[in-house]
């Protein structure tokens, strides 16, 4: 078995040189170039079962070669290596990295000698520096010091401590000898020792023991990190406490070995971190700590010891890892993180001024009064896109006044009907004759006139009368040919002009306006406009989407004028009086309408992208729509719902990812059949900050302190509609106009990336642990630039899986088998609670595929999308669309019980743990869920009517029914049964068998749903049964019925396999002469008399130790073969046969306290090796990306590798099709495994053996 992918918590990193940062994920090793961009450079897997939590680097001098042949200037390349000790667990290991220069450079790692594992926990090595041969200072946890031989692994000294407590972290100080090294550690006891490992040698005592030199008190928590910087005697200290602390010790290590001052003094005690602190690194004047907030503090220890910056890049789970570089020459320096979701990121932190959050950085414009500003926009258009350095605002007098080079100048004075009540909107187009850009204000009052003007000639406005009434919003929409205008009147007019500018022979500015039909909202409250866009249909149709204040979106359609269905007016009230009918006439009304669909605060924009369309409102939602043509008419079609983080429910707009954008790419206006979905980041206001969110990536990318909503903003670039990975955010507050950023600033510049969000060398997953997966299949790369097309090789694709975790969300992700490359292609967030389960079923369609999701979890809650994944050929990646379907509540659906005062409130605490599909037809899948509360569900999910709806419920179980399986049988005469099992807490197995008349609810007298009464019961362990796993074998011609094998595994740590007979009675035949033991299935038998069904337990074996803990999760890879894993961390193969169980096989896993797997076959094309033999092996062989050197010799010990690779076309016959078995393990983080010759069945497996 080979590893194929990993994502674990990155547990250890180290920067050198400022141009190399090395990570440990798991046992792999990798290293990443730092220059001139970050991107990785190689991979290996060093420490086999282990986890790395440090890496320590020793440098090696630069060994040039040159070529004597050639011209030095053209040959002359140059090598150089570093030696590294990485240690983790119970092992260090040296591995050397080769840095390659020769018009390009190259990165390579190589193990140096074997794995040399210890008796203890290592926290801490270090190299010896004078020393010629190489040795190695190892802190062990049990509070003692080793002298290692590298070479040899033998330990050449080893001392302990007087004090034989548990260090939690250890940090040695090292200088020439081991005489010289200082121990410092932190304990379980809150405590800080130091002390001298080298003075074991000169103390009589027994066992060469060395008393404490110095003990720091203060903590109320253990410790977990410690550092010391040498330049001022500073010594941090990070704890469970969620504190750190700063003392003061003065000198430790060097020459002599000093051990500080006597009596060292708590300089500092740093409080910002809200849960755990697991590391801290000094750096001059700083203090960087990580937390399990998920936090990166810098903390300024001159300035009062207070935060100067947050470095946030991880989800929930907390950062794990910290490396802090030595800095440059000009004040900055290299930040990296690691976290426990398996993401690196990277940060460049620069001196006091620069690190002042975006807070502390407002800018105040100094407006003029005395009147006050009301209104802000940009001025600038799409070439500007580096600079931003003018703005418009209108005051509350009817003026308008632009900012530029530093000074305010008022352009526009409007008469009095302007100075009670204005509204301004701005936009910036190009002029035709002279290529020009010319910024258009449109400026609406209170008396329904509108003044439009280009700021550079606001005496060539024109006026434009709408609808008497107040002016509630102007909008600008700008075409490729047009321009438009868009105001929202009285009584739901929407007045339109399509205005042109043009420049005459004397260089002056004239406005052109045709006015055209306007639009008509539907009769409900708050009846004006907020947002609209523009769309033109293959047909030449041209389509409008706008959204109103009530929070519905509007499709109208140019030259059409329809009257909305009985539907829509039963929404949206209807009747007017017959005076108004006759002036609407003229006025296009909407073809369709999503009634409130962003709730009663109203929509704030809607935009469109390739093919499309996003809304955003103040429920704190993003819905992503298209419109579909049916029977001949134009519909809105909801798609899904994205939901910003916890608290951000005012949201205003979203911008499509720069990285989404390829050069050269036009946006497609027209609506294909099957749009792609863009990543997008969501900007709104949580709380008092504006902030720009990621849903994704789950982070913050933007976050501005202006007072939170009912302000006038402007963010640049929104002109774009694109985020760029930095903004700039202009806003009033209190009569003031405030910046983000000072005006005239050049924004984009290389650095801004590390300064801000920093870069994602690896993106996370999941922050906390992952409950469920589920493979929905694969997708292969297609045309000409696919990888496969590139280098020739033979296909390449990709594995699509969902996985569901503790932290409330739903990641599809894409997985590439070959390279291990981990894309997150989209992010659920629709639970609000852990999720426990999902399943899915799969339909191919062409390039497509299509699968229906649905997932469950706390609060017993449902959720049901769709998922068409497809390989999308202009980014060259897997790309992913959703629809949700339907989602479904317990406790929702109990407020909508007409008589609900008379039973009793579902506990909100219910949350269902396993899920199964019974039975899939068109347009309907019935699916079976267990529940926490003691009950079984069955469901029905109706995908063309967007429901879901509870069939029946039991309480058979009468506790938590923790796992459901299903099955289906069928024999020679045709009769067909389905079975469902569940199992709960108390170890019993209960076998349902499902008849038709269950797809329906049932009704008995009392009105109560009438469930099944189970068949049969089996005893299977002494606590709760965690996972199932079924298949059916029918029995020879010889017998009647079928054999089903029910293998479970549970609390216990025990695998047990049952075997249950299922026999269809002939008409006539008696109950139980076949042996058949019935328990009862009264009504089945009533609802098909002719065919009664019995079953009985045929036989049973179990492994009472199975697993050295609970078994969470077991598979069925093959007939016979299953696959098991628990919280022990291996996975086992187990052959299940009419005899017994067989242990074929375990493998460490590198996934922590595993709870999900998933298992496939797929026919691949493979090397055949017959001295290999055609076992299904479980053994940890080498990753694909990452080969060690000790893994080399194992495979050169099958046979010369010379001998195997003589020529292409040998190697080619070698190359047969086989199955191959996959087995993804999850939990912190997930696995993915490859399974040699799965396919093999029972019968050879028993020959070989």
């Amino acid at each position: 078995m080979e590893t194929a992918a990993l994502v674990a918590p990155i547990t250890g990193l180290e920067l050198f040189q400022d141009r190399f940062l090395l990570t440990g994920e798991g046992p792999v090793l990798s290293v990443y170039s730092l220059l001139p961009r970050p991107n990785v450079g190689a991979s290996l897997t060093v420490l086999q079962h282990y986890r790395i939590h440090g890496i320590r680097v020793r440098s090696r001098d630069t060994v040039p070669t040159q070529d004597s042949t050639v011209s030095e200037k053209n040959s002359a390349s140059t090598s150089s290596f570093y030696d590294l000790a990485i240690f983790g667990g119970k092992a260090v290991r040296l591995v050397r990295l080769h840095l390659e220069c020769q018009d390009v450079e190259t990165l390579r790692l190589e193990t140096l000698g074997p794995l040399l594992e210890l008796r203890d926990w290592a926290l801490d090595v270090r190299w010896l520096s004078s020393d010629k041969q190489s040795l190695l200072c190892v802190a062990v946890a049990h509070n003692g010091a080793l002298l290692l031989d590298s070479t040899t692994g033998s330990a050449l000294v080893q001392c302990s401590c007087l004090e034989g407590c548990l260090l939690y972290s250890a940090l040695l100080l090292v200088h020439d000898s081991w005489a010289d090294t200082v121990l410092v550690g932190g304990t379980v006891f809150n405590q800080i020792i130091i002390w001298k490992p080298g003075r074991g040698d000169e103390v009589i005592n027994a066992g060469h023991k060395a008393p404490i030199e110095c003990r720091l008190l203060g903590h109320s928590g253990v410790i977990f990190s410690v550092s010391y910087l040498q330049e001022n005697g500073y010594l941090a200290s990070a704890s469970d406490d969620r504190s750190i602390r700063v003392w003061g010790v003065g000198a430790l290590g060097g020459p002599g070995g000093k051990c500080g001052d006597p009596n060292p003094t708590c300089l500092r005690v740093l409080y910002g971190h809200q849960a755990r602190v697991f590391s801290v690194r000094l750096s001059g004047r700083y203090a960087f700590s990580g937390g399990e907030d998920g936090a990166c503090l810098v903390w300024d220890l001159i300035e009062g010891g207070k935060v100067i910056q947050t470095l946030k890049g991880h989800r929930a789970g907390g950062v794990r890892s910290l490396a802090v570089g030595g800095g440059t020459g000009d004040g900055e320096r290299w930040v990296a993180t690691g976290g426990a979701d398996g993401g690196v990121r990277l940060w460049k932190v620069g001196d006091v001024e620069e690190k002042e959050s975006l807070e502390e950085k407002l800018t105040d414009l100094k407006f003029p009064g005395p009147a006050l500003p009301k209104v802000v926009c940009l001025v600038g258009g799409e070439e500007e896109k580096t600079y931003w350095s003018r703005f418009l605002v209108c005051t509350d007098r009817g003026t308008v006044c632009q900012y530029s080079s530093g000074s305010w100048e008022t352009i526009w004075e409007g008469p009095a009907e302007f100075s009670s009540y204005c509204v301004m909107e701005t936009v910036t187009v190009l002029e035709r004759n002279a290529a020009t850009l010319v910024t258009l204000c449109a400026v609406g009052n209170i008396s329904g006139s509108i003044q439009v003007f280009p700021t550079s000639s606001p005496l060539s406005g024109v006026r434009l009368t709408g609808r008497p009434g107040k002016i509630h919003s102007v909008i600008w929409k700008k075409e490729t040919d047009n321009l438009y205008l868009l105001t929202s009147g009285a009584e739901g007019f929407i007045c339109r002009w399509c205005v042109e500018v043009e420049m005459t022979e004397n260089c002056s500015l004239v406005l052109s306006v045709e006015p055209l039909p306007p639009f008509l909202l539907p009769l409900c409250s708050k009846r004006w406009l907020t947002a609209a866009v523009r769309l033109r249909r293959d047909s030449n149709k041209v389509l409008w989407v706008c959204g109103d204040r009530r929070g519905s979106l509007l499709l109208f359609q140019e030259g059409e004028n329809v009257e909305l269905n009985q539907t829509d007016h039963e929404k949206l009230g209807k009747g007017s009086q017959r005076k108004e009918e006759e002036e609407r006439d003229s006025a296009l009304r909407p073809l369709s309408c999503l009634f409130g669909v962003h709730g009663k605060h109203g929509v704030t924009s809607v935009c469109e992208y390739q093919g499309l369309l996003y809304s955003t409102g103040k429920d704190g939602c993003v819905r992503i729509f298209r419109t579909r043509r049916e029977d001949g008419e134009f519909r809105l079609e909801l798609l899904r719902v994205q939901r910003a983080c916890r608290g951000m429910e005012w949201l205003e707009r979203v911008f499509i990812l720069e990285s989404e954008i390829k050069k050269g790419e036009e946006p497609e206006n027209a609506i294909g059949e099957e749009p792609r979905e863009a990543r997008f980041v969501i900007a709104g206001f949580h709380g008092v900050h504006f902030v720009v969110w990621d849903p994704v990536r789950q982070e913050r990318l933007m976050a501005v302190a202006c007072g939170g909503g009912h302000r006038s903003w402007s963010l640049w670039p929104s002109h774009t509609g694109v985020w760029p990975g930095r903004g700039a955010l202009v806003f009033i507050k209190q009569g003031a106009v405030l910046t983000s950023q000072p005006p005239g600033e050049m924004l984009g510049c290389a650095g801004d990336a590390g300064r801000t969000g920093g870069w994602s060398l690896r993106d996370g997953i999941h922050g906390r642990g992952i409950w469920c997966v589920c493979r929905l299949g694969r997708i292969e790369e297609t045309g000409i630039d696919s990888q496969a097309a590139r280098t020739g090789s033979s296909k390449s694709y990709w594995e699509v899986v969902v996985t569901g975790g503790e932290d409330t969300s739903l990641a599809v992700l894409a997985i590439n088998p070959v390279s291990g490359i981990i894309k997150v292609l989209s992010v659920l967030t629709d639970h609000i609670s852990g999720v426990r389960t999902a399943t899915a079923i799969t339909r191919p369609q062409g390039e497509t595929l299509s699968a229906l999701v649905l997932s469950a979890g706390g609060r017993a809650q449902i959720q049901c999308n769709r998922l068409l994944v497809a390989w999308d050929r202009q980014r060259l990646a897997p790309s992913c669309q959703v629809i949700q379907v339907a989602s479904h509540r317990l406790d929702a659906q109990w407020e909508k019980k007409r008589n609900r005062h008379k039973t009793v409130k579902m506990d909100p605490e219910s949350r269902y743990m396993s899920i199964e599909v019974l039975q899939e037809e068109t347009g309907c899948v019935l699916v079976a869920l267990s529940c926490s509360d003691g009950a079984l569900r069955l469901f029905s999910v109706n995908e063309s009517e967007n429901q879901i709806e509870l069939l029946w419920e039991t309480f058979y179980h009468q506790r938590c029914v923790l796992s459901v399986a299903t099955c289906s049988l069928q024999d020679d005469k045709g009769n067909r049964s389905r079975l469902l099992l569940s199992a709960a807490t108390d170890g019993n197995i209960a076998v349902w068998r499902l008849t038709e008349s269950l797809s329906v609810p049932a009704q008995d007298p009392s009105g109560a749903a009438a469930p099944p009464i189970p068949c049969l019961v089996i005893p299977a362990h002494q606590s709760g049964v965690n996972s199932l796993a079924v298949w059916v074998e029918k029995l020879g011609q010889q017998e009647d019925g079928c054999l089903v094998t029910v293998a479970s595994g549970g609390d216990d740590g025990q695998l047990t396999v049952s075997t249950v007979r299922a026999h269809h009675l002939e008409d006539g035949e008696p109950v139980g002469s076949r042996g058949f033991s019935h328990t009862g299935d009264d009504r089945a038998a009533q609802d098909n008399p002719s065919n009664q069904f019995q079953l009985r337990l045929h036989s049973q074996f179990s492994i009472p130790l199975a697993h050295a803990a609970s078994l969470t999760a077991l598979k069925l890879l093959s007939p016979g073969l299953l696959v098991s894993t628990s919280s022990d961390q291996r996975v086992c193969l187990w052959r299940v046969s009419s005899t017994g169980i067989s242990h074929n096989g375990a493998l460490c896993s590198h996934v922590a306290d595993a709870t999900g797997l998933a298992v496939w076959e797929e026919e691949e094309e493979e090397e055949v090796d017959e001295m290999m033999g055609s076992d299904a092996v479980l053994e940890e062989t080498v990753d694909p990306v990452c080969k060690t050197g000790e893994e080399e010799e194992t495979t050169d010990d099958l046979g010369n590798p010379e001998d195997r690779d003589t020529s292409t076309a040998s190697c080619e016959d070698r190359k047969k099709t086989a199955k191959v078995g996959w087995i993804l393990v999850c939990g912190h983080g997930f696995q993915l495994l490859r399974l040699r010759n799965a396919g093999m069945d029972a019968e050879t497996w028993q020959k070989k053996k």
